[in-house]
């Protein structure tokens, strides 16, 4: 074998690696752009919540979910579910954390007994049925029920 027959097949060879490791290159990048477009499909899904009229409100879940008691006219106190969405009654899957933002403190009787709620405080909430009502409220205030899974 000659010289140049040998240099050619070292070169061949040469051609055959770089050739090989872009194949080897291109698999590897493939497999990460798939894993990463099935993490991102599988934590996409979406939810959406229909509610008729006077039914409660189901407000979205996370491991510990703040609701918020907020003053708003008429009623006084109200669960705020939006920038400018009120509602008299939510179910929330728990356990969730109860936040006053009201102008007074918050009575909040559930399954495990009564607890107060003091304005700007929160108080954590297990799962049951919570009737909350406002200090000294007058009776033609709002009753608010919450409702946690």
């Amino acid at each position: 074998m000659s010289d140049d027959e040998r240099q050619e097949r070292q070169e061949d060879r040469a051609l055959f690696k770089v050739m090989l490791g872009s194949i080897v290159g291109l698999v590897g990048v493939v497999a990460v752009l798939a894993v990463t477009a099935v993490v991102v499909v599988g934590n996409s899904g979406t939810t959406s919540a229909r509610q008729a009229a006077g039914a409660p409100v189901a407000l979205a879940t996370a491991a510990a979910r703040t609701v918020t008691v907020a003053m708003h006219d008429p009623g006084c106190h109200w669960f705020q579910v939006g920038p400018n969405s009120f509602e008299k009654s939510a179910t929330v899957k728990g356990p969730v954390v109860l936040a006053n933002n009201d102008e007074a403190s918050l009575i909040v009787a559930g399954p495990s007994g009564t607890k107060t709620d003091p304005v700007g405080g929160k108080v954590s909430l297990a799962p049951g049925t919570y009737r909350i009502t406002m200090v000294g409220q007058a009776p033609d205030d709002n009753h608010l029920k919450l409702v946690v899974n």
